[in-house]
């Protein structure tokens, strides 16, 4: 099997912030989304949690304190493996702060706004953020919260807008799909290589076949399959199909297997 590859080290500059976030499912969720996709740095913006079936009394932010805010259980329950992204995450009082270092800031909205800036999808942008993040430039981007997205200040502190294009009709994400539609992006125009995916190729010699095919032939003769059919044109067409298949040698393996275990039964 293919040893696999090594996330390019630039996607380490490479931010999801996410600001005033209200439901502690989600950012677990995002936090998931995030690492499967190659990213780990996620920063928190004053998170406004409300309560949930499952954290009941959720913590309360203090933008004087931020370092003592600590997420519910519900979060990293919903982040499965990607913990450590939210062991890891840095949580601040305002997106100004949050972005006080980036080079490239991308507000996520999918409303009409009087600004100037041009509107872009993921796709489009996506090319120049990896390009900064390649080069050494920290890039983020920007979520809001679930019921209010970004406000104008916040979209106004961001150099860059970028929506997610769907339905016109009916669009309606999840914040924490919005957050795996981004990454997923980001993470495809990677280029990484997917060999370490791809099975083993081990193809059947010719002669591997030849002799599988000539066991077929006598399991098939040995049950009278045919008495009635002609067994050269038969066997000639069995031939070109495992031929023509890209026949594995697994796959001469199983049939032979299989061809001895039917011989044994007609045998008692």
């Amino acid at each position: 099997m293919s040893p696999i590859p090594t996330l390019p080290a630039y996607l380490d500059n490479i931010h999801i912030v996410l600001t005033r976030t209200s439901h502690p499912a989600n950012i677990g969720s995002a936090a998931r989304a995030m690492k499967t996709m190659g990213l780990h740095r996620l920063t928190l913006v004053a998170p406004q949690l409300i309560a949930t079936p499952m954290t009941e009394q959720p913590p309360v932010f203090d933008a004087e304190q931020p370092e003592k805010f600590k997420l519910p259980e519900e979060s990293f329950v919903l982040a499965s493996g990607a913990a450590d992204v939210l062991q890891n995450a840095r949580i601040v009082g305002s997106l100004k702060e949050a972005l006080a270092e980036t080079t490239l800031s991308c507000a996520l909205t999918s409303r009409k706004r009087e600004l100037t800036a041009p509107l872009q999808t993921p796709h489009q942008l996506v090319p120049e953020l990896l390009q900064a993040a390649s080069d050494g430039h920290q890039v983020a981007l920007v979520f809001g919260n679930e019921t209010f997205g970004l406000s104008i200040e916040e979209v106004q502190n961001c150099n860059r807008l970028m929506t997610i294009n769907g339905n016109p009709e009916y669009f309606s994400l999840n914040l924490a799909q919005a957050v795996q539609v981004v990454c997923y992006e980001l993470f495809s125009q990677t280029d990484m290589p997917m060999t370490h995916l791809e099975q083993e190729n081990n193809p059947a010699t010719h002669n591997q076949i030849l002799g599988m095919v000539n066991h077929m032939e006598s399991v098939m003769n040995d049950v009278g399959f045919f008495n009635r059919r002609n067994s050269d044109r038969l066997m000639r067409r069995m031939q070109n199909l495992f031929f023509s298949a890209n026949t594995q040698q697994e796959d001469i393996d199983i049939l032979r297997g299989f061809f001895n275990t039917v011989k044994r039964q007609l045998k008692k």
